[in-house]
C-alpha cells in the first residue's frame, strides 16, 4: 500500500549490518532483518530508501539496487575486507567524511542509523546540512556490560556515546519497553523516545504442515548466534531432565565449519558433561527459506538468552503457531505472554526449567492453545507492515513541523 502523502528519501546508516549479508554470522542477525524489512516496507509505503553500509569486500558494486526497490550503497571506510566490530569505531569518521559530502550534493529527507557507531556516523553527515536523525541502537552498551562485565569487548567509549547520540538527535526509536528506562537512566530525554517493536514475515514464517511428525520424539529448539549469552549451554543442562526429547540446535557457520567453531565445541563438552550428546544436534547454519518448517516441526522453541535487546526468535516461532519458552529479559517481557503464548522463565540458572518444559510436553491441549494465541498476536502486533507504519508516524512527526531544537548537531 503507498503512502498517500508525499514520502521523504530516507537515508538507512547501518555500518556492519548490512541488509544483503547472509545471516548466521558472528555479526549478523537480527540487525540486518530489521534494516533489510524495514527498507523494503517503507517503499512499498512510497519511500525512497537507500541503506549505507561499509565496504567489507573489494568485488563489491559500489550501489546495488534490490528487487524490493531500495538502494544499498557500499561505503569505503576503513579496508574493503571483514573488520571485527569492536574496532569499526575507527572507521567511523570516514564514514561520516562520506556520508556528508555524498548528502550535501542531494541531501535526504531523514536519516535513521542502525547501532551506536551507525549514530556517530549519521550525526556526522547530517550535522551541517539540518537533516534530521532517528537512532535506533539495537543494542545498548549499558546492558552488555552489566551482564558481560569484564568480557565486555566493547570500545571504552561506547556508553558515553550513546548517551550524547541519544541526546543529539531528534528521535530514538526503541524497540521494546524495557529499553525506554535504559534508554531515560542514561539522561535521553523522554520527549525524545518512541516505542517501535520489531517485526517478522508473517507470510513467510507461518505453520508448514506436516512438518511435525506425530511418532518422532518431543522437539525442542533453539536457534539464534552460537554465541555464549544466548544460553544454549542451559538447555542442554535442561535436556538431561527431559527424557525421550531431542534438542536441535540451529546457528554458526555452515555445519562442517561447526568442528571449528568454539562455541560449537563448549556446548558438545556440557552435552557431554550432562549425558545428552545423543539426544543434542547442532545443524548449523538454517538458511530463511528452511526456517519455518523447522519451527514448526518443534513442539517448543526455547529462546534462553542472559539479556535480549529484542529477540526475533520468540515471533518467529509464535508466527509458526509454534509455542515459546522464554527467558523474561529485554524484548521477551513485550512479545511472550506468560501463560498465553508461552512461558516466561528467569535469566538466572535455576532447576526448575526441566520440570516447566515437561510439562508443557506433556499437554498437547495446552501446546496447542499457547502455539494458537502466539500466532494471532505475531499477525495482530508484530507483521512488518505494522512496524513500518510505526516508524514512518515518526518520521511524520518530524517532518510536519519545523525543527527549532534538537536537531543533529
Amino acid at each position: 500500500m503507498k503512502h498517500e502523502a508525499s514520502a521523504p528519501h530516507v537515508a538507512m546508516v547501518s555500518e556492519h549490518a548490512s541488509p544483503l549479508a547472509a545471516l548466521g554470522g558472528p555479526d549478523a542477525g537480527g540487525q540486518n532483518v530489521y534494516v533489510a524489512q524495514l527498507a523494503r516496507h517503507l517503499v512499498r509505503r512510497g519511500h525512497d530508501v537507500t541503506v549505507y553500509t561499509r565496504r567489507d569486500d573489494p568485488a563489491l558494486a559500489h550501489t546495488v539496487t534490490t528487487r524490493d526497490g531500495f538502494k544499498v550503497v557500499h561505503v569505503p571506510a576503513g579496508p574493503p575486507a571483514p573488520v571485527p566490530k569492536d574496532e569499526l569505531p575507527a572507521h567511523m569518521p570516514e564514514f561520516g567524511r562520506y556520508l556528508a559530502s555524498t548528502w550535501a550534493a542531494a541531501p535526504p529527507g531523514l536519516v535513521h542509523a542502525h547501532f551506536w557507531m551507525s549514530g556517530t556516523a549519521a550525526l556526522a553527515g547530517a550535522r551541517d546540512l539540518g537533516i534530521p536523525v532517528v537512532q535506533t541502537y539495537h543494542a545498548l552498551g549499558t546492558v552488555k556490560r552489566r551482564y558481560q562485565g569484564s568480557d565486555d569487548t566493547s570500545p571504552p567509549e561506547r556508553i558515553e556515546t550513546e548517551a550524547r547520540i541519544g541526546r543529539s538527535c531528534r528521535r530514538v526509536l526503541a524497540t521494546c519497553s524495557d529499553e525506554v528506562g535504559e534508554l531515560l537512566a542514561m539522561g535521553i530525554p523522554r520527549s525524545h523516545v518512541r516505542v517501535v517493536p520489531c517485526g517478522v514475515d508473517t507470510t513467510h514464517f507461518a505453520p508448514v504442515t506436516g512438518a511435525r511428525r506425530p511418532d518422532a520424539p518431543k522437539r525442542l529448539l533453539a536457534v539464534g548466534r552460537l554465541v555464549p549469552r544466548k544460553g544454549f549451554d542451559r538447555a542442554i543442562r535442561a535436556l538431561a531432565g527431559i527424557p525421550d526429547a531431542e534438542l536441535l540446535i540451529a546457528g554458526g557457520p555452515e555445519e562442517p565449519l561447526l568442528f571449528d567453531d568454539p562455541e560449537a565445541n563448549r556446548l558438545r563438552k556440557v552435552a557431554e558433561e550432562h549425558g545428552v550428546s545423543e539426544r543434542v544436534r547442532l545443524l548449523g547454519r538454517v538458511s530463511h527459506e528452511e526456517m519455518p518448517a523447522l519451527m514448526s516441526s518443534a513442539d517448543l522453541v526455547l529462546s534462553l538468552p542472559r539479556y535480549e535487546p529484542f529477540g526475533i526468535v520468540p515471533i518467529e516461532a509464535m508466527a509458526c503457531r509454534t509455542p515459546v519458552v522464554a527467558t523474561a529479559v529485554g524484548g521477551h517481557l513485550d512479545t511472550v505472554v506468560d501463560g498465553v503464548t508461552g512461558v516466561l522463565v528467569p535469566p538466572v540458572e535455576e532447576h526448575g526449567l526441566d520440570r516447566i518444559i515437561r510439562n508443557l510436553l506433556a499437554d498437547p491441549e495446552l501446546l496447542a492453545r499457547l502455539g494458537a494465541a502466539g500466532r494471532e498476536r505475531a499477525l495482530d502486533r508484530y507483521t512488518w507492515d505494522r512496524v513500518a507504519q510505526g516508524v514512518a508516524a515518526v518520521y511524520d512527526g518530524l517532518l510536519s513541523v519545523p525543527a527549532l531544537s534538537g536537531v543533529a548537531r
